[in-house]
C-alpha cells in the first residue's frame, strides 16, 4: 500500500522506502512495528559486564531508524542479537569513560571491514561532547564514523527524534539525554549523583531510564551514582509514567536496589532486562 503525502518525507529512511515521480512524493506507508517507538536494553551493568553480557547500553527505535545510546564492552557483540550492525543510523555517547565507548573502535572496524569487502557504508554519526576533545577527536574514523558534538545548549535532531541534554554530576563531563517525538519522551540520566536538575528535564517523561549503580549503604560515599532510593525519589518528583534501572553493580543481590527505588516511588518500575521491548 502506498501514500500521496505531497513532499513529505523523512531523510533516514531508504530509497525502498521512500522515491519520486513527477510533481508528487510517493511514501510507502511505515508498517504498524516501525511506526512504534521502542527502546531496547543492550547491556545494564556498570564498570565492566559480566560474563556473555554487556555495559549499560539500550538500542531506540522509531521510524525504521536505529540509534544505539552508549556503546561500552560487550555492546557491540549483544547488539548483533536484535540488529545487524550495518542497520544502525546514530549511536549517541553520553562521556567517555571506557564503560560507555570501549566497543566504538570495534564499530568503526565493521565499517571499515565492509568497505575493504566491496560493500561501503554511508558514514555512520557518532554524537559526542568537547569538553574532552581528544576523545572527541576519536569519534571520527577513516569517513567510516564522523563525530558530531551535542552540547547541553542546544537541541537537535537526530533522524525522528528531538534530542536535548542535561550536565550531571559525574567525575568527568557527562550528558543526560531525552529523546522526544510529538508524542512520546524518554530520559536517560547516564552516570550521575543526585541533582535537582535532572527533576524538571525528566518531567512528565514516558520512561525514565536512570542509573542506580550504588546499595543503600553506599549512597553519598561513592561519586557520581546513584542509589534505587535516588532514582525512585527521582521518578516520584519528576511525575514519569515508567522507571527503568540499569547501571547495575555486578555484585551483590540487585533485587534490593529495586525494592529501594519502589519506597519512594509507586509507577511501574523494574530493573532493565537485556532484550526486553519497551514499547510506546
Amino acid at each position: 500500500m502506498i501514500a500521496l503525502t505531497g513532499f513529505m518525507t523523512a531523510p533516514w529512511l531508504s530509497s525502498a522506502q521512500n522515491f519520486s515521480i513527477p510533481h508528487l512524493r510517493v511514501t510507502l506507508l511505515l508498517t504498524k512495528e516501525a511506526q512504534i517507538m521502542k527502546i531496547v536494553p543492550i547491556g545494564i551493568w556498570g564498570g565492566y559486564p559480566k560474563a556473555n553480557s554487556a555495559t549499560s547500553s539500550f538500542l531506540l527505535e522509531h521510524e525504521g531508524f536505529h540509534c544505539l545510546i552508549d556503546c561500552g564492552s560487550g555492546v557491540l557483540s549483544s547488539l548483533q542479537n536484535y540488529l545487524p550492525l550495518e542497520k544502525l543510523d546514530a549511536v549517541v555517547i553520553s562521556h567517555y569513560h571506557a564503560d560507555h565507548i570501549a566497543d566504538i573502535g570495534s564499530l568503526q572496524y565493521s565499517r571499515l571491514i565492509n568497505y575493504y569487502l566491496g560493500k561501503p557504508l554511508k558514514p555512520l554519526p557518532i554524537y559526542g561532547h568537547q569538553e574532552d576533545p581528544e576523545n572527541f577527536g576519536k569519534l571520527s574514523y577513516k569517513e567510516q564514523t564522523i563525530g558530531i558534538p551535542i552540547s547541553k545548549e542546544e537541541t537537535i535532531q537526530i533522524g525522528p527524534f528531538d534530542v536535548s541534554f542535561c550536565e550531571t554530576k559525574h567525575p568527568v563531563y557527562c550528558l543526560a539525554m531525552k529523546f522526544q517525538t510529538t508524542d512520546h519522551s524518554i530520559v536517560l540520566t547516564a552516570d550521575t549523583e543526585w541533582q535537582e536538575e535532572l527533576v524538571e528535564f525528566a518531567r512528565d517523561a514516558d520512561i525514565l531510564i536512570s542509573e542506580a549503580n550504588l546499595y543503600e549503604e553506599h549512597v553519598g560515599k561513592a561519586p557520581g551514582h546513584m542509589g534505587g532510593s535516588e532514582a525512585g525519589n527521582l521518578a516520584h518528583l519528576a511525575n514519569v509514567k515508567q522507571l527503568i534501572l540499569t547501571h547495575l553493580p555486578l555484585h551483590g543481590n540487585i533485587e534490593e536496589i529495586l525494592q529501594a527505588a519502589k519506597v519512594h516511588y509507586d509507577g511501574s518500575a523494574e530493573l532493565a532486562e537485556v532484550g526486553k521491548e519497551y514499547v510506546l
